[in-house]
C-alpha cells in the first residue's frame, strides 16, 4: 500500500516576532473586548438571580488571569515538543477520564449533559479534552512518519485513541459542536503534517456523512434546524426558534454603529444565554455591524498569526501543534458567529475570549499558549544544513618547517650538530696533512 504521508522539508523561515506580536495584541483586544460586553450583557441577568451586577464581570476577569498563567507557562516554560513525547498519553487519559465523568456523573444543561460539578465549581470538559485529542493527533503522524509505527497500526490506535472517545463525548452529551471543532482541528495537523489530499478528502466524506445522520438521524438536532424558518417552529417563533428570532431582532436593531454600549434591549431576558452562546447578538446590537466586524476582524487576524508561526517554524512537530491549535480555535469562533446569524444549527459552543465561561476562556488560553511556545522554540536546521554539519572533511596537517639542527645527517658526512666540523673544515685539514 502506498505510503499516505509525503515527506516534508522544512526549513527555518523568517522570525516568528511579527506573528507573535500580532497574536498577541489581538488576543487582548478581544479579551478587553469580551470583558466589557460580559459586564454589560450579564448585569440584568445577575440582578435577576440576586446576585451583585459585577459578579459575571469578576469571575470572568479570575477566569481570563487563570488563563494567562497557563499560557504563559506552555509559552516561557514547557517546551512544546513534550507534548508529543510520553506526557501526550497522560493528558490524554485525563480527558478520557473526564469524558467517562461527564458520562456517568454530569450534570444536563437544557438537554445536554456536558457539565461537571466539583461542589460550585463548573467545569465543562470538552473544551479541554479537545487540545488532548489534537495533540494525539500529532503524535500519532509523528510515529508513522518516524517509521515507528505501520500504517495499518496507526489507523488502529486513531480509531481506538481518537475517534473512539469523540464519539463516546458525542454520544453522551450531544455535543456535535465539540466532534466538528476536534474534526476540523484534526484535518489542519493532517494537513501541516503531509498527509495527502486523497487521504483528507476521504475523511471529509466519511465526516460530512456522519454528520448527516447526527443532524437528520436524531430528533435533538432536527429540532435545532429551526433556524432555516426561525417563526415556522409550531409555535408561532415562541418554540425553539425563538432564541435565534431575538437573535435576529438584537443584529437588525443595530444597525451600522449599534445604540450604544450599555442599551442592548434584547438583554433583558429576551434573549437567551446573552452573556455567553449569543454574546456576539449583543455585540451587533451596542456596537453594530462595525463592532461585529472588528470582532471578526481580530479573529482573522488570529488566524494569520497563527498560520504564519506554523509556516516559519522549522519543524513539523511545531508546524502541526500551532496549525492545529489556530484553525481549532478559529473555528469555533466563527461556528459560534455562524449561529448567532443563523446559518447554522445551534451548538451552544461560546465565542472564545468574549463569551462568559471559566473552561472557554482557560481553554482558549491554552491554545494561544501552545502557538506562543511553538513561535518561541528556535529554528531546527534544515534538512540540507544538518547535512553539511554532519559532514566530516579530512584536514591535512601543516607540514613541519623543522630547524636545521632536526635535519638527517648527510650521507658520507657527520650532522653540524655533532659539533664535528663540517665537510669543509675536513677539506682544509687533509690539505694541511699533506703538505
Amino acid at each position: 500500500m502506498p505510503n499516505p504521508l509525503r515527506q516534508s522539508q522544512r526549513t527555518a523561515g523568517p522570525s516568528c516576532q511579527g506573528p507573535r506580536v500580532i497574536l498577541l495584541l489581538c488576543v487582548f483586544a478581544l479579551v478587553l473586548i469580551g470583558l466589557v460586553m460580559v459586564y454589560s450583557a450579564s448585569v440584568v441577568k445577575a440582578l435577576e438571580n440576586g446576585m451583585a451586577g459585577s459578579d459575571f464581570f469578576t469571575d470572568q476577569i479570575t477566569y481570563a488571569a487563570l488563563g494567562l498563567v497557563c499560557a504563559l507557562v506552555l509559552w516561557k516554560v514547557i517546551p512544546y515538543r513534550v507534548w508529543v513525547g510520553p506526557a501526550v498519553w497522560l493528558v490524554w487519559g485525563v480527558a478520557v477520564v473526564l469524558i467517562l465523568a461527564v458520562w456517568f456523573v454530569g450534570t444536563d444543561n437544557y438537554g445536554a449533559k456536558r457539565w461537571l460539578y466539583i461542589g460550585s465549581f463548573g467545569l465543562q470538559p470538552s473544551e479541554l479534552c479537545k487540545i488532548a485529542f489534537l495533540l494525539v493527533a500529532v503524535r500519532l503522524i509523528i510515529d508513522y512518519r518516524s517509521g515507528t509505527v505501520e500504517l495499518r497500526a496507526t489507523l488502529v490506535r486513531a480509531l481506538l485513541l481518537i475517534v473512539l472517545p469523540v464519539g463516546i463525548m458525542y454520544r453522551t452529551q450531544s455535543d456535535l459542536g465539540t466532534t466538528a471543532i476536534c474534526f476540523v482541528g484534526i484535518v489542519a495537523v493532517m494537513w501541516m503534517g503531509g498527509v495527502s489530499k486523497r487521504a483528507i478528502l476521504a475523511l471529509c466524506g466519511v465526516a460530512v456523512v456522519a454528520g448527516l445522520y447526527a443532524i437528520f438521524g436524531t430528533g435533538y438536532r432536527t429540532d435545532r434546524l429551526v433556524f432555516l424558518d426561525p417563526w415556522n417552529d409550531g409555535q408561532d417563533g415562541y418554540g425553539t426558534g425563538y432564541n435565534i428570532i431575538q437573535s435576529y431582532y438584537a443584529l437588525a436593531e443595530g444597525g451600522l454603529f449599534g445604540v450604544g454600549l450599555g442599551n442592548s434591549h434584547e438583554k433583558f431576558q429576551y434573549l437567551f444565554a446573552s452573556e455567553s452562546d449569543f454574546i456576539f447578538a449583543v455585540i451587533g446590537e451596542e456596537l453594530g455591524l462595525v463592532g461585529a466586524l472588528v470582532v471578526i476582524g481580530l479573529f482573522f487576524a488570529v488566524l494569520y498569526a497563527g498560520l504564519a508561526i506554523a509556516e516559519r517554524v522549522g519543524d513539523d512537530i511545531g508546524a502541526m501543534v500551532a496549525g492545529g491549535c489556530t484553525v481549532m480555535l478559529v473555528f469555533q469562533a466563527f461556528l459560534n458567529i455562524a449561529c448567532v446569524i443563523g446559518v447554522f444549527p445551534t451548538t451552544g459552543k461560546p465565542l472564545p475570549f468574549i463569551s462568559s465561561g471559566g473552561t472557554s476562556m482557560i481553554a482558549s488560553f491554552i491554545l494561544v499558549g501552545l502557538i506562543l511556545g511553538v513561535s518561541a522554540a528556535p529554528p531546527e536546521p534544515s534538512v540540507y544544513e544538518q547535512r553539511r554539519a554532519d559532514l566530516r572533511l579530512v584536514r591535512q596537517e601543516p607540514v613541519e618547517v623543522r630547524s636545521r639542527s632536526s635535519r638527517p645527517p648527510r650521507q658520507g658526512g657527520p650532522s653540524r650538530s655533532s659539533g664535528r666540523p663540517s665537510r669543509a673544515s675536513d677539506t682544509r685539514s687533509s690539505q694541511r696533512s699533506r703538505r
